[in-house]
């Protein structure tokens, strides 16, 4: 194993990044980390160490978000060829987290090259790697795509665990049951002997952590996806797609329902109030009437929850200053009755970073035109009635554990509008699996609706009630899935994280010390 170590980290590195979506054999994560536990355990220094957990997550990352490079297909300013590189470029930026994690745990083994491994060791990394997946989601306005722990979506009574601990808590336990079973198989059964049955336990309990089932008489919810790819979404297809939208978004009955549309298929603006040139090149109807058309399927108790672009003025009114990325709530009036504009926005896709440097260097965003998105004030609701208080998560926002939701008002469900159709086969299910984890940790459920998949109805504990499959044109509808109790991740957030990163650190000293 030590003869070429970065290549076979490398290797091990693309391996565990099949245990994500869409491929799920999230065995394969566990063998890709039992590899990095035994090849930082054998590096003869420090530099060897950092070496092999860099050459790990330059594997993973690469091979877990190959879908980037899809996003340059659909930008006329830069060629499509420059998404191969940038998606390894985030690789060799993403992979410096797992080698911190290395370098800590090797520094805890200690220097002699032939020190046993033991379960001190792989409870050190397990708490080095809770800090660092942390840090990534935090780092430089943070890239929490694909956490380790959303590959147990397939065990979901391991993946329920995190409405406990949460996302990166159970991140670094994952670490530490690949371990226990890397000494048991060097037949040190100590650690097996505890995290094996919990294991267990917890995949066994998953009847027992369901959600119960809405009421006979619970309010509809119904998402619509209506199959748009993204080159098919110019200034002249407004009318078209949004005939689509309305096709596909049923009648009304007796329950009240909620109307979800998707991110970034709605082209004109549906606010009133802006100066009449500000609607010149968008919209082909005043947006009352547009309103009056998404109002036209909604009975008297329904509401439409639409993604849309709010625009910002000078004081003047004279310019245009920034844009919003929004959802609208559209009353059966068609009236706008709640406004939620975007908070986390994208790096380089909704505003472009240092423009002073990078424009000269001929980047660009990779969301067309020329005005970035303006940041909004973080999580809030939106009061819908018969639906309570609605939390609204854009897009990218979702991933974010432990930032999702407005803890002094806590919502009734949460809506997650998403543009999916940048990024290829890859990026949909994973968006979907990182939805599903939010759920599970808050205790709420999640409706998705996207362009073009997979747009979803996601029980408060983690469960797809309904699901329209990527690149096909339909609606999802069912009653509204129960809300839970709030959890105990709900309550305390990643301080469970600190908690456990903590324990599992003064553990790993406790044995240390005994075995002196």
């Amino acid at each position: 194993m030590t003869r070429y170590p970065a290549l076979i980290a490398l290797i091990a590195g693309a391996v565990a990044a099949c245990g994500f979506a869409p491929l799920d054999l999230w065995p394969l994560s566990i063998a890709g980390l039992i590899v990095l536990l035994a090849l930082v355990q054998d590096a003869p220094n420090i530099r060897g160490a950092l070496w092999r957990g860099w050459a790990f997550g330059v594997g993973h990352f690469t091979v877990n978000n190959n879908w980037f490079q899809h996003a340059f297909d659909f930008q006329d300013k830069m060629p499509p060829v420059l998404g191969y590189f940038a998606a390894v470029g985030l690789a060799l930026y993403l992979a410096i987290f797992p080698m911190a994690a290395a370098g800590v745990a090797w520094r805890f083994r200690g220097k002699r090259r032939d020190a046993a491994p033991d379960a001190a060791y792989v409870l050190i990394f397990g708490a080095a790697w809770i800090a660092t997946e942390y840090l990534r989601a935090r780092l430089f306005t943070g890239y929490a795509w694909d956490p380790l722990s959303v590959v147990w979506l397939p065990v979901i009574g391991v993946a329920r665990v995190s409405a406990l601990v949460g996302t990166y808590a159970l991140s670094g336990l994952t670490v530490v049951l690949a371990g226990a079973i890397w000494l048991a198989m060097l037949r040190r059964w100590h650690l097996a002997a505890v995290m094996v049955p919990a294991c267990g336990i917890a995949a066994l309990s998953a009847p027992l952590t369901r959600a119960p089932d809405p009421a006979p008489d619970a309010p509809l919810v119904r998402v619509v996806q209506p199959n748009v790819a993204q080159d098919q979404r110019g200034e002249s297809d407004g009318p078209i797609l949004l005939e689509r939208l309305i096709a596909l978004s049923g009648r009304p009955g007796a329950r009240p329902r909620l109307v979800l549309w998707p991110e970034g298929v709605v082209r004109d603006m549906i606010e009133d109030g802006y100066p009449d040139w500000a609607y010149f090149g968008f919209n082909y109807a005043p947006p009352f009437w547009d309103r009056r058309r998404i109002a036209s399927v909604l009975g008297p108790r329904d509401t439409a929850l639409v993604g849309g672009t709010a625009l910002n003025f000078s004081p003047d009114r004279r310019q245009v200053t920034s844009a919003a990325n929004s959802v609208f709530a559209i009353s059966s009036q068609a009236r706008i009755i709640g406004r939620y504009d975007k908070a986390h926005l994208v790096p380089y896709g909704e505003y472009l970073p240092m423009p002073w440097l990078l424009k000269p260097l001929g980047l660009a965003r990779l969301v067309p035109g020329d005005m970035d998105f303006s940041a909004g004030p973080g999580p809030r609701n939106l009061r819908i009635p018969g639906f309570g208080p609605v939390g609204v998560q854009l897009c990218y926002e979702i991933i974010f554990s432990g930032q999702v939701v407005d803890r002094a008002h806590r919502p009734r469900l949460l809506f997650n509008p998403s543009n999916d159709a940048w990024f290829g086969r890859w990026g949909p299910p994973q968006h979907l699996a990182q939805a599903r984890m939010r759920a599970i940790e808050e205790g709420l459920p999640i409706l998705r609706a996207t362009p073009n998949g997979i747009s979803a109805i996601i029980a408060a504990d983690g469960r797809l009630v309904a699901t329209v499959p990527h690149l096909t044109a339909g609606a999802a509808e069912a009653p509204l899935p129960v809300a839970l109790a709030p959890t105990l991740f709900s309550r305390i957030g990643n301080i469970m994280a600190l908690a456990i990163a903590m324990a599992l650190a003064a553990i790993a000293v406790a044995i240390r010390r005994r075995g002196r």
